[in-house]
Order: structure tokens, then C-alpha cells, then sequence
């Protein structure tokens, strides 16, 4: 394979590299292959050597992968290009991404970059590349480095005898990883007759949906004394036979829902493929997703650090702003959608003097100050479970922390398709016209302070609620999530949207009219 005319660029995504690592999908050609991961393994310790300015033969990388058909032959490529510098690298197989990042600041292996090959949520076919330092996973401006690097064929050292491949060291991490969950959750808990095992008694189900998670029931849960009976789909497997690993799919949350049904259990837990995401279920088969999920790690953030700013992405609900002002105290701070956008700021913040102990979106990426600001879904589960077994030693239930949580009746995303090639520039001009527009409703009002697109509070009686309409990052899409606390009410606000929207040529608006 000539990388002569190869397209590196598009395989950045954001602060990630993904691709299409599987062919057989029509539209969608190959561009992840061995080769070019291996030259990708190559460039990140190149990339890293320069950092740190040590010679690549003194740099130590662990590499891990999820459960993806394409994962194995990828890994391989990637730690033979970086042995090839004479790095040595650690081999952890099926990780997390959580993980990979942890291994970086953990006694023992303390290494000084970390790859995780995932493509978290999407489809089988596709792939792709997390990278980590001891600072945390990288920016946007590092992938373009990298990326450059690997374009330059830069990191490319011919072995000879004076440049001997590094070692590739097969560890088990994994386990070393969970034992730290092991020993927090023990803690915390302080368990007055059960200290070993303070989830004695409960009944916990972990739903992985055969992607990287499986772990935590077995080499977390076990040990602790919970009863995992009804856990399902822990074994990787690439093809996801049950459902899709993703805390925001209705089928993946209607599964662990009923399982939490039928085997009566305390706590429901599911995991997207590489578990930096997740999302709970209570007692009664209700999901603890989205704004609920927000609301109660919020709770117990707030219970541990008063007055804290919770950051959270853009379409959260008004309810949540309220529950987080009114009922805990705290400071809510809406900003822009992407995990990595709202733990920077929840970073910025700090650094701003503002105390904030908690970034997270409504997709279940949550990062916590006290754990380094890693968006990691295991820590945020545990979190929850310290509360649950400590709810029960007082005779109460974790579900009680959100108890005055105000829900909207209705919520909707449509996705408005933009048809021209230059679509950021027609997509700001939608944003501008509907903000002008906004302007002349006497029953709407314009939110302030909002960090992408255009949020509008309605507040007739027969619509009562808000919508935010913004521009995809990467598509030629404009995200529509509205909210409405009375029956009808998001059918309202989407006919009203549609009859300004429609006088705009080069929109598909069939999402909104088809409501």
C-alpha cells in the first residue's frame, strides 16, 4: 500500500483517531488498516519521545483494545510499530479506556504514554485510536501532530543491531485496575460488621453488552459480596449479538432495565463498549440516565463539596438547573456539547478559582475533579454504588437523592439535514435568523449566556418548556432537542419551528414535519 496519496486527516476525529477498519459496508472504504496503525504506534512514541524529551528507547507505552473484530490485528500493528523505535511496550489485551489512562499513574507501571484502540459506541466495522499521558488524553492540536508525524513517515528508524525492537510484555492490568475500585468502594463504605464486603445483600446487575465492561462485575462486584446473578453480555464480542453497547440506546437500556425486573435486583449497571460512559437503573426498572444520571452524582458531589459548580453539556433540562440551584445548593454551568469541551471548562474553572467537582453530558461521559478529570463510567458506577450501600445501612433508598428532581412530561431530538456543501456557513445563518426571530415571540425568550446555537425558553401554557437548536461539529446537521412539561407540548414548539424554518431553502426539515 503507497501512503503517497492517503488522506490522514480524515481520520482525526476531535481529540481521537477513528476509521473504517472492516470492509463489506457500501460507502465506507477501508482506511484503518494494520499498516497504517502501526505507522500510528510509531508516530505516538516518536510524538511522545519529543514531549518528554527522552530517546524513544527509554519510553515504556501500554497498549489495550475493546472488544472489536478488527481490534486484535489493529493492537498488533500498532505495539509492532512502537517496539520498532525500541520502546518497550505493555500488552494489556481486552481493556478500558479508563484504564489506559490509569496505567500511566499507577505504582508499578507508571508508564509514560497509553493507546487504547475503540471506536466507543459505533458500528462494528469502524475503529479507532485513544491516546494518554500522564496529563490525561490528548487534545485536538496533539492528533494533528500525530497525524502529521505519521504523514512525514518521520518515525519511521529502519531496525538494525544498534536499534533493537523494544520488548512487547504481556500484563494484566485489568485486574489491577478493578482491585482499585475494590479497595474505594471498601473505604467508603466503611462497613461497620461487613468491611470486606459491604455490597453483601444487594443484588447488582452489570449489563456490558459484550464490549470491554464485563470485568466489573466479576473482578468488582464479586469480591465485594454483591449477588451479580442476571449480569448479561460480559464476554467481548466484536459483532455485539445482543444489543448495541451504549448507555443512550433505547434497546440497550430497555435490556438491562428488564433484567433489573425480572431478577428483582437493587442496581442495574451498563457500560458502553470501552467504559468511559455509563448509566444506572434503579430498584423499580427506571432508568438512571441523561439529566437523571446528572442529577444524582450531582447530589452526592454537592453532599461532599457544597456550593460546587456541576458542568454539564448543553441540553440538559431546566429541571436539572433547578434541582442543582434550589434543592442542593450548587451552581449549574451549561457550556458546549463534547466531553472534552465540558471538562475543560470544569478544569478552566477551577484554575479560574471557581470550584467545580464534576463535568459531565448528558450521554454518560462524567468526569470527576477527584479523579483526575477522567471521564471514566466504572468510577462514576462506583461512586453510585457507595451511596446505594450506604443509603441501605440507613434504611434508605439511593433513589430518594432525586426525589424533587422536576422531569419534563416530553423530550425530542430531531436532526434538520442541511443539503449544501458549505453547510457551517448556512447553519450559522439559520442560528442568526431564528435568533432574530425569537426575538419578535412574546411568549419566547432567548437564554443567555449559552455556549453553542440558540436556546429558547417557550413560555406559553400550551408549549412550556425550551428548545436548543446548534450545529453539528463534523455533519451537516443541526441538532433539535426540545422539552415540554405539558402533553403536546414539543409538538407545538416543532410546529412552530417548522412554519420559520421552511421559508429556509437547503434544509430537510421532514424530522420536524413527520413529528
Amino acid at each position: 500500500m503507497t501512503m503517497q496519496d492517503f488522506n490522514w486527516k480524515k481520520l482525526q476525529n476531535g481529540s481521537d483517531i477513528r476509521g473504517v477498519a472492516i470492509a463489506g459496508v457500501p460507502n465506507e472504504d477501508v482506511n484503518l488498516t494494520p499498516e497504517v496503525a502501526r505507522l500510528l504506534g510509531q508516530s505516538f512514541a516518536a510524538w511522545l519521545a519529543q514531549k518528554l524529551q527522552k530517546s524513544t528507547a527509554d519510553l515504556l507505552i501500554s497498549v489495550g483494545r475493546d472488544s472489536r473484530l478488527s481490534g486484535l490485528e489493529l493492537m498488533q500493528a500498532v505495539m509492532e510499530g512502537i517496539s520498532s523505535l525500541s520502546t518497550e511496550v505493555y500488552d494489556f489485551a481486552i481493556a478500558s479506556t479508563p484504564a489506559m489512562f490509569m496505567s500511566t499513574i499507577t505504582d508499578g507501571f507508571n508508564c509514560d504514554g497509553a493507546i487504547m484502540l475503540t471506536a466507543s459506541h459505533l458500528p462494528f466495522n469502524r475503529n479507532g485510536l485513544k491516546f494518554f499521558t500522564t496529563q490525561g488524553g490528548l487534545e485536538k492540536k496533539d492528533i494533528t501532530d500525530i497525524l502529521t508525524l505519521a504523514k512525514a513517515n518521520e518515525s519511521v528508524i529502519p531496525c538494525n543491531r544498534a536499534n533493537p525492537f523494544g520488548k512487547i510484555i504481556a500484563h494484566d492490568f485489568i485486574s489491577v485496575y478493578a482491585h482499585q475500585f475494590v479497595t474505594k468502594i471498601r473505604e467508603s463504605v466503611n462497613h461497620p460488621e461487613h468491611y470486606e464486603q459491604p455490597l453483601k445483600g444487594l443484588k447488582i446487575i452489570v449489563d456490558a453488552g459484550n464490549g470491554a465492561g464485563g470485568f466489573y462485575a466479576d473482578k468488582v462486584l464479586q469480591p465485594l459480596g454483591a449477588d451479580i446473578t442476571g449480569s448479561q453480555f460480559l464476554d467481548p464480542d466484536g459483532n455485539f449479538p445482543n444489543h448495541v453497547p451504549n448507555p443512550e440506546d433505547k434497546v440497550a437500556m430497555a435490556s438491562i432495565c428488564e433484567a433489573v425486573i425480572k431478577h428483582q435486583a437493587d442496581f442495574g449497571i451498563i457500560f458502553d463498549t470501552d467504559v468511559d460512559r455509563s448509566a444506572g437503573v434503579d430498584q423499580f426498572g427506571k432508568e438512571l440516565n441523561r439529566n437523571r444520571l446528572i442529577a444524582i452524582i450531582s447530589a452526592i458531589v454537592l453532599q461532599e463539596h457544597p456550593q460546587s459548580t456541576i458542568v454539564t453539556d448543553s441540553i440538559t433540562s431546566d429541571g436539572l438547573t433547578k434541582f442543582i440551584e434550589k434543592d442542593l445548593q450548587g451552581v449549574h454551568h451549561r457550556f458546549k456539547r463534547g466531553y472534552k469541551n465540558v471538562i475543560n471548562e470544569s478544569i478552566r474553572l477551577n484554575q479560574s478559582g471557581q470550584e467545580s467537582w464534576l463535568a459531565i453530558e448528558t450521554s454518560g461521559h462524567g468526569a470527576m475533579k477527584e479523579n483526575y478529570f477522567l471521564d471514566d463510567g466504572a468510577y462514576l458506577v462506583s461512586k453510585l454504588l457507595i451511596e446505594l450501600a450506604k443509603s441501605k445501612l440507613a434504611g434508605k433508598s439511593l433513589i430518594e437523592l432525586i426525589g424533587n428532581l422536576q422531569e419534563p412530561i416530553e423530550s425530542e431530538e430531531f436532526r434538520i439535514k442541511i443539503i449544501v456543501e458549505d453547510f457551517k456557513a448556512l447553519g450559522d445563518r439559520v442560528i442568526t435568523q431564528l435568533h432574530e426571530f425569537g426575538e419578535t415571540q412574546s411568549d419566547w425568550e432567548i437564554v443567555p449566556n449559552n455556549y453553542e446555537g440558540i436556546r429558547i425558553s417557550c413560555k406559553s401554557p400550551n408549549e412550556d418548556g425550551w428548545f436548543l437548536l446548534r450545529l453539528s461539529l463534523h455533519d451537516p446537521v443541526m441538532p433539535l432537542n426540545i422539552e415540554s412539561n405539558v402533553n403536546g407540548g414539543v409538538s407545538k414548539i416543532a410546529d412552530r419551528l417548522s412554519n420559520f424554518l421552511q421559508s429556509i431553502d437547503s434544509l430537510d426539515i421532514s424530522a420536524l414535519t413527520s413529528h
